[in-house]
């Protein structure tokens, strides 16, 4: 469950930052994760409330906002978008020349500090 250690990485991370900025406290975080970033967004939300307790973020909310898979077709020109965690092939003409452009990332959007 590599969500574990993504979750104490983005606690330190945040934390860092709250501290740096004179804060004393963070409500709530943010983040953007990508349906083809590999989390489980169940597990990360279990791991963050453990990592939580003891820190500054011991009452914050984790919440996440999903990013479609996106891309577009070498051969067709197409753009899509899909919810499928892994796409193969143009959803237009079934070609496998697609370059995947969205959906993979997991970005920290803002945190809610107080």
């Amino acid at each position: 469950m590599h969500e574990a250690s993504i979750a104490i990485s983005l606690i330190e991370t945040v934390s860092g930052l709250c501290k740096d900025e004179g804060y004393n406290s963070i409500e709530s975080v943010r983040l953007k994760v990508g349906r083809a970033a590999g989390i489980l967004p169940d597990a990360l939300l279990f791991a963050f409330d453990i990592a939580k307790a003891g820190t500054i973020a011991n009452e914050a909310e984790l919440i996440i906002e999903y990013i479609a898979l996106g891309g577009y077709c070498c051969d067709c020109g197409s753009q899509f978008e899909s919810e499928e965690r892994y796409v193969f092939f143009c959803p237009a003409c079934n070609s496998r020349a697609i370059k995947i452009t969205t959906g993979d990332e997991m970005q920290i959007i803002d945190m809610e500090v107080n």
